[in-house]
């Protein structure tokens, strides 16, 4: 009777009872495979649809007719600077005319020829000598009180005292009739007349217009 009794109290005991066995822990598994390599490319997808235009890109360099711009730059800035350098020049003369690219000056003076080509040497100018009928009609605009000549830069032998003229080819003559008289034509100078005809005369010490060129 009292057997039956222990095993009955030993039955109806809580779990949490000190006197419970605690149960064993399971061991740690193995550790799986690693990742393995990445697999072969597939094949190629069939192209999208065509995207919107991108933005305007940035101008490329100056091309000018195969040419190297900066060349021609350079040279654009000479040219100016040519200009701007006559410019400075011509205005400090009374009488300005542009015909062309080249510029006619006085200050209304009038002297011999030796003086006349002395005072455009020493400007670093030439003695007037037009090249076609426009500047040689623009050289008769200087003329003010008689007499109504001008000296140009036409003489075929260097007179004592004169300033040596550079040799050039004259391509444009406007000579009056019986023009360029043979009997000083060696020694003689040439003035232009208000009709814009050309003379010969032996007389350089003719007080005439002074008109230098550039």
């Amino acid at each position: 009777m009292r057997l039956c009794l222990l095993f009955c109290i030993v039955l109806l005991m809580a779990p949490t009872c000190s006197s419970q066995i605690a149960g064993h822990f399971d061991p740690k598994g193995v550790r799986g495979c690693p990742v393995g390599p990445p697999g072969p490319q597939g094949l190629t997808g069939f192209p999208g649809l065509r995207g919107p235009p991108g933005l305007r890109g940035p101008p490329g360099p100056l091309v000018m007719c195969g040419r190297d711009p900066f060349v021609s730059i350079g040279r654009d800035v000479d040219t100016l600077k040519k200009s701007i350098n006559k410019l400075t020049q011509v205005i400090n003369f009374d009488f300005v005319r542009r015909v062309g690219q080249k510029y006619f000056v006085s200050n209304k003076e009038r002297g011999s020829f030796s003086r006349a080509a002395e005072f455009c040497s020493q400007r670093g100018l030439e003695l007037a000598l037009p090249q076609n009928e426009d500047e040689n009609s623009s050289l008769t605009e200087v003329f003010g009180d008689d007499p109504k000549t001008v000296w140009i830069n036409f003489n075929n032998k260097k007179a004592e005292g004169e300033v040596d003229m550079e040799t050039r080819p004259q391509i444009f003559t406007k000579w009056g009739e019986g023009q360029p008289d043979q009997s000083v034509q060696e020694s003689g100078c040439t003035t232009l007349s208000e009709n814009s005809i050309w003379q010969v005369t032996g007389d350089c010490f003719l007080n005439a217009y002074i008109i230098c060129q550039l």
